[in-house]
C-alpha cells in the first residue's frame, strides 16, 4: 500500500488522523527491526463486515512479544476492541486488511531491548481484495534458506525476520515467478516468504511441521481443521524439495494469500496447470466461512461481525 488507507489509525489507544500519525526518525524499530506485527483480514458481505479469527491473531502478537521481550501496553481485549472501533470510526464496510504492530520507540542505539523499553502499538486498515491470481500461481525454489530457530525464531512474527523473505521474493521475481518457496537449513521445504505450503499426493495432504522453520500460520491451522472436517488425511512432517515436483496438487495459505493453488514449480507443471480438486474444495469452504455465508455453527466463532 503506497497511499492513505483510511481516515484514522488507532495509535496507543487513541484515534489519530492518518496524516498526523508520525514517529521520530530515531525510533529503534526503524533502525533494528524491533517490531512485532499481525496481518488480519475482514471480509465485506451483503449484511456485514466480518473479521476472521481476530482473537487468534492478537494472541499471537502477544506470543511474539514474549519471545523478543517487547512489551505491549494494552490487553488482548483492548486491541480487539480498538480494531473494531477503528473499522467503525472509518466506516469500513468493504473487504480490508488490518495491520496491528507494536514497535520499540526511543530506546537509544543499544540492542538491550527489554520489557522496560518504550513501545507503541498502532493499528492501520486499508481496502484489500486479492493478493494472488485466484487461478493459480507459479513458484520457484529460492536459493535463500529460511531462518532457523537457532538464530532468529521463525515462530515470532517480527519485523526483522522478514528481510529473509524480502531476499527470497526479490530472487523469485527476477526469475519470472509469482512467489518463492524457501527451504530450511537441512534442505527440506519450509514455506513461502509470506505463506505456508501444503502438498497433495494420492489424496493425502502433507505440510511441513515446526521442525522445518515455519511460522505457525493461523490460516494454516484453519486449513488443517477444514481439511479433516472434509474427510482428508493431514500429515505434518518434513517434506523434501523433490516431493514438490511430483505432487498431485500444491497450495499456499496465508492471511493475505488466503488459499491459492500452485500450478507450477521451477518450470514444472503441477495439477495440469490448474487449481486441484482438493485445493478447490478446501478453498470454497474457507471462503464461505470468512464471508459469513451460512457459516456452519461449528465455525461461527471464527468470525467477528463489525456492524
Amino acid at each position: 500500500m503506497k497511499t492513505k488507507g483510511a481516515q484514522y489509525v488507532w495509535f496507543d489507544g487513541k484515534f489519530v488522523e492518518w496524516e498526523k500519525a508520525q514517529i521520530p526518525i530515531t525510533t529503534h524499530a526503524l533502525h533494528y527491526g524491533t517490531s512485532i506485527f499481525e496481518g488480519v483480514r475482514a471480509y465485506g458481505s451483503k449484511d456485514n463486515l466480518y473479521i476472521f479469527k481476530l482473537r487468534e491473531h492478537i494472541e499471537r502478537i502477544f506470543r511474539s512479544g514474549i519471545i523478543y521481550s517487547i512489551k505491549i501496553n494494552h490487553s488482548i481485549e483492548d486491541i480487539m476492541n480498538g480494531i473494531i472501533s477503528l473499522l467503525r470510526k472509518c466506516n469500513i464496510r468493504e473487504s480490508c486488511y488490518i495491520r496491528p504492530i507494536t514497535f520499540v520507540g526511543l530506546h537509544g542505539i543499544d540492542l538491550n531491548v527489554s520489557l522496560n523499553s518504550p513501545t507503541h502499538t498502532v493499528v492501520i486498515v486499508f481496502p484489500f481484495a486479492r493478493y494472488f491470481d485466484p487461478n493459480g500461481i507459479k513458484v520457484g525454489i529460492s536459493s535463500w534458506r529460511r531462518i532457523h530457530d537457532s538464530a532468529t525464531p521463525p515462530i515470532a512474527k517480527a519485523g526483522g525476520n522478514y528481510l529473509n523473505s524480502v531476499l527470497a521474493t526479490q530472487e523469485c521475481k527476477r526469475n519470472g515467478y509469482d512467489e518463492a518457496i524457501m527451504l530450511d537449513k537441512d534442505g527440506n521445504v519450509s514455506e513461502a516468504p509470506g505463506e505456508n505450503i501444503f502438498i497433495v499426493k494420492n489424496k493425502v495432504i502433507y505440510t511441513p511441521d515446526m521442525s522445518s522453520s515455519i511460522l505457525m500460520g493461523i490460516t494454516r491451522d484453519t486449513v488443517i481443521t477444514l481439511a479433516r472436517d472434509l474427510g482428508y488425511e493431514i500429515v505434518e512432517r518434513p517434506i523434501s524439495r523433490t516431493e514438490l515436483y511430483i505432487a498431485d496438487e500444491i497450495f499456499l495459505t496465508g492471511t493475505a494469500a488466503e488459499i491459492v493453488g500452485v500450478t507450477g514449480v521451477d518450470g514444472r507443471e503441477i495439477s495440469n496447470g490448474r487449481e486441484g480438486d482438493i485445493t478447490s474444495s478446501i478453498r470454497k469452504l474457507y471462503e464461505k466461512i470468512v464471508f459469513g455465508e451460512k457459516t456452519p455453527e461449528k465455525y461461527a466463532s471464527w468470525i467477528t461481525p463489525v456492524w
